[in-house]
């Protein structure tokens, strides 16, 4: 384990304004918009809403993505599994979505994957009808992904030792992305920030304000200190997820519920072999589970059953790590699934709108309600539309009577990158060959860190050159250091242990938090925050 870094360098300079600047900003003005949740839904809005000109303040309970919005299947994807219900144009919506994101706003954050899908004896589905679909499929993204097509099984072998080959007649063979949902939660606050908004995490709402029997801010508590505060706002957007319905009621203590969950869980295990590609492996005519190579280890999942639990409590349950396990077992074989190999289990809540059935039949549609006091709530969506919600809620925003908010928006770009946007192997690259005579950093570490900042890894590489002690991994095993937790906290809105090592870094997916680590960094973060 590395001696924790000395602290005697001044605090880096950012953009983040400190805890206590920023509730002072947050209370001294009226914001054109109050975006109460940091997830998905709440930083694509207030992204939106800034670069529209918009005064725009978000805040939330806890981390920004720190529930669902970080407990996702980290995909960026069209939803090769909705064509079977017909959904052509959405299928062809979401590709043109993925594509903006992969090649111009977060090529850094976005990587290309190829998916496979055994097809074996006996099997759900044949090769022919797979074939089709997922040249359908690649046809709809404008065969930007290659061509959708059936290969061998000897291939599907070759590419994934791991695949279970008994029984196995092919595979069909389509392209996608994933993402690091973490990451990309945080540049994206961050592109808020740069574009005007003011932002606090870890920030209670404890009540809203009226005037005249109108929704205009909220009263607030800082979770980290115990200060209370207030914003004032124009307009309130809920977009608190699970909770949505709970700060309705807030607004209107008779507001019906107007959502239900559906929880998915997720197991991480490490990989004893390589993984040049993913699976989707059907589990029956409709339900399919993944198993993604991910952060150097492969990420399995995810179930989907209704929850009517406390959201706080969601969890990965031993029940759902042995059907998600069970699952796998359908394509993968038995020793890349030993219960030795886990490093990580985690749940979210899928947010659907109200109503009976099935919720792996619901609608995973984005639903915009306004209540009595004409606050607005929005509830559902995904990471690959996100950007594509933000410009949807605007659009609603504008449209609310008696805000005026219209008038003060002005056009916006089409499409604006994340902070640090660059190609990932360029920056990997510069980070070995252009630092200081003497000192040296590990190419897997240049890698990594190009592939979670861009070309923000050289505000990183600075801090490692001012000081050297930083440039030691946090722990042994893996390729996360300590510049990326003075960076975090410096930059970042990193506070906590949690934030930093399951949200800024990849310590906990790789099972790296143990207790002398979690120790480590929260004597590093009193430190680095005094």
């Amino acid at each position: 384990m590395a001696t924790i870094p000395t602290l005697g360098a001044e605090r880096t300079p950012g953009r983040t304004a400190s805890r206590a600047e920023a509730r002072e900003l947050l209370g001294k003005a009226t914001y054109d918009l109050l975006v109460i949740g940091g997830g998905i839904l709440g930083t694509a809005t207030a992204w939106t809403a800034a670069q529209a000109g918009l005064k725009v303040a978000m805040v939330d309970a806890g981390d920004f993505a720190g529930a669902t919005s970080s407990a996702s299947s980290k995909l960026v994807h069209g939803g090769l599994r909705y064509l079977q219900t017909g959904a052509v144009k959405l299928v062809a919506e979401n590709h043109k979505e993925r594509r903006a994101l992969a090649t111009d706003v977060a090529p850094h954050l976005v990587n290309p994957l190829t998916f496979f899908v055994p097809v074996y004896k006996g099997g759900p589905h044949s090769a022919p009808k797979l074939g089709a679909g997922v040249f359908l499929y690649s046809a709809l993204s404008a065969f930007r992904d290659g061509m959708g097509r059936v290969s061998t099984a000897a291939h599907a072998a070759q590419q994934v030792p791991a695949l279970r080959t008994e029984g196995l007649r092919s595979v069909a063979v389509y392209g996608d992305h994933q993402m690091n949902d973490s990451r990309v939660a945080v540049m994206t606050v961050r592109a808020a920030v740069e574009a005007g908004a003011v932002v606090l995490n870890h920030a209670e709402v404890t009540g809203l304000r009226f005037t005249g029997g109108r929704v205009s801010g909220a009263e607030l508590r800082d979770r980290l200190d115990g200060s209370e505060f207030g914003v004032s706002a124009r307009l309130v957007l809920n977009a608190t997820g699970p909770w949505v319905d709970h700060l309705r009621r807030m607004e209107d203590a008779g507001a019906a519920p107007s959502i239900r969950l559906s929880k998915g869980a997720h197991v991480v295990v490490k990989r004893r072999t390589p993984w040049r590609a993913a699976l989707t492996i059907p589990i029956d005519k409709y339900r399919v589970s993944f198993a993604i190579p991910w952060e150097d280890h492969v990420l399995l999942g995810t179930t989907d059953e209704e929850y009517t639990g406390d959201p706080m409590d969601v969890r990965a349950t031993e029940a759902d790590v042995d059907q998600i396990l069970d699952e796998a077992g359908h394509a993968i074989r038995d020793e890349h699934l030993d219960r030795d190999l886990i490093t990580y289990t985690f749940a979210g809540l899928r947010v659907l709108p109200g109503g009976p059935g099935d919720t792996a039949a619901a609608k995973r549609e984005t639903v915009v309600t306004e209540g009595r006091g004409g606050m607005l709530s929005v509830a559902g969506g995904k990471w690959t539309t996100y950007r594509h919600i933000g410009r949807t809620v605007l659009e609603k925003l504008k449209g609310v009577p008696g805000t005026g908010l219209a008038e003060d928006m002005s056009p916006f770009p089409a499409t604006v990158p994340l902070p640090g946007v660059g190609a990932p192997n360029a920056v990997a690259h510069r980070l070995l060959v252009d630092r200081e005579p003497g000192s040296r950093m590990e190419p897997l570490v240049a890698k990594h860190l190009a592939g979670h900042y861009g070309t923000l890894s050289f505000d990183i590489a600075r801090l490692i050159a001012d000081d050297p002690a930083l440039g030691d991994p946090i722990h042994e095993d893996g390729p996360d250091v300590w510049a990326q937790v003075a960076y975090a906290a410096d930059n970042e809105w990193a506070y906590t242990v949690d934030d930093v090592l399951r949200r800024r870094t990849t310590m906990t997916v790789r099972g790296l938090d143990t207790p002398e680590v979690r120790q480590q960094v929260e004597s590093f973060l009193a430190k680095r925050q005094k």
